[in-house]
């Protein structure tokens, strides 16, 4: 099924946790085609990140509110009136969902029932996509991909809040919105890298900031398997999932978006594509440091993606890496870095 951006021009968009890094790379797409959008999320966390870099503020009409405070969340969705929102605020981080789970519940869950909440009580809304994660899945640790239809049941209390805003989502999707003209579906990726990602314990940020300080990398799980890919594939498919089903409701559903087997890769292997890529000499070391429980096998079936929509992976992850070492490498350089991204932009929707 082809799949055209410029659907969107003209289109009035909501995105939550619009400050983000996937969030960034979304709204520098939607605004580059010409959508109306409006963000709603916090102040950007890290000391660095790309929604500044990048100068996305200037794109787009950008709210600062916290998901959990349902009242402030209203008033910047009535006053958008959006057509499409896409929900991707959210505390996204295994660790502090460790550290600090009552506020990841009440961000991933409340959250969600907050902007659900936005949309029921509103008329202008054709499409609504939830994007959570490929570690809803109740993991098994087996050698194939799970499939929509797999238990939900996160372990740790990151995982468990996204395993429950999808079945906050199911629940209002039954309840409020089958006799409505509304279209929602959930959206579940896995692991993602692109240029602009400063995020803690995450390995490729940790690669760049090594690489940046000419350090050698700290690999605390190499044998750990992912499927990685690039930020641009699961947002273009999130962008064609609220596409298709705001002309089609009856497309709306729940959709794994991850790249092909090949692209499932140990840590190690990744980091050492990484240090290839990179060049000058860079070198990693195995290091556990003792940290929480984290899935060592998990990976994706996204059959239903591909046979619903025509679906494919563009990049794969040697493309994917190349792209993050020449974001970064721009950045690093002081270079034009919207330029880089837009042109990223351009090269993975043209290929």
């Amino acid at each position: 099924m082809d799949f055209d951006l410029s659907f969107y021009q003209g289109k009035k968009v909501f995105v939550t946790g619009h400050t983000g890094f996937k969030g960034s790379w979304l709204c520098k797409i939607l605004s580059g085609v010409g959508a109306v959008v409006t963000g709603y999320a916090l102040e950007p966390e890290a000391e660095q990140s790309l929604y500044q870099i990048a100068g996305i503020e200037q794109d787009i009409t950008s709210v600062i509110g916290d998901i959990r405070d349902a009242q402030s969340l209203k008033t910047a969705f009535d006053q958008a009136q959006p057509e499409i929102v896409l929900h991707l605020a959210a505390q996204p981080i295994v660790r502090t969902g460790y550290q600090n789970p009552v506020y990841t519940y009440e961000t991933n869950v409340m959250g969600t029932v907050n902007i659900l909440e936005c949309v029921r009580q509103s008329d202008c809304v054709r499409s609504f996509l939830n994007v959570t994660t490929d570690k809803v899945y109740k993991n098994k640790e087996w050698e194939w991909g799970y499939r929509e239809n797999e238990e939900l049941d996160g372990y740790d209390p990151y995982s468990n809040s996204k395993s429950c805003s999808e079945l906050v989502t199911h629940s209002y999707r039954r309840s409020f919105f089958a006799d409505r003209a509304v279209a929602v579906s959930t959206a579940r990726a896995g692991n993602v890298i692109g240029g602009g990602d400063f995020a803690k314990d995450r390995i490729i940020p940790d690669c760049v900031r090594a690489a940046q300080r000419g350090d050698t990398i700290v690999v605390r799980n190499p044998y750990s398997t992912r499927p990685y890919q690039h930020v641009l594939e699961p947002l273009y498919a999130y962008l064609m999932i609220a596409s298709k089903q705001y002309e089609n409701k009856r497309l709306a559903g729940y959709y794994n978006v991850g790249p092909d087997d090949r692209d499932c890769f140990e840590t190690g292997a990744l980091v050492d594509l990484f240090v290839q890529k990179w060049g000058g000499g860079l070198q990693w070391i195995n290091q556990y440091d003792g940290g929480p429980h984290e899935a060592g096998f998990l990976k994706l079936d996204c059959s239903k993606l591909k046979k619903t929509f025509g679906w494919q992976p563009k990049w794969d992850l040697e493309q994917a890496i190349e792209k993050v070492v020449e974001w970064s490498k721009c950045w690093l350089a002081d270079r034009d870095v919207r330029e880089c991204m837009d042109r990223q932009i351009g090269e993975f929707s043209e290929g």
